[in-house]
């Protein structure tokens, strides 16, 4: 289980709030993630763990999945109003 400390900090980072950049945040972590395994090679318990968990939160549209954007999900109120600049 010694791989899977590399693999869950991946599920923490925050998706930007700026929709233009969803698909370059995705792109980025889809090659990390990928780059990651062919590279360290993880044992399958923890690959599975970890695509496990990926698939839970993607599939409840809970949390962070940064795969793709869950319509549900709404973003916080401050990406909203334009009257906040930079306080």
């Amino acid at each position: 289980m010694y791989c899977l400390q590399w693999l869950l900090p991946v599920l923490l980072v925050p998706k930007p709030l700026n929709p233009a950049l969803w698909f370059n945040h995705s792109m980025f972590m889809g090659f990390y993630l990928l780059s990651f395994l062919l590279e360290r090679k993880p044992c399958t318990i923890c690959a599975l763990v970890f695509l496990a968990a990926l698939f839970l939160i993607c599939y409840s549209c809970w949390g962070n999945c940064f795969l793709y954007h869950c319509h549900d999900s709404t973003l916080p109120d401050s990406a909203h109003d334009p009257s906040i600049v930079g306080n």
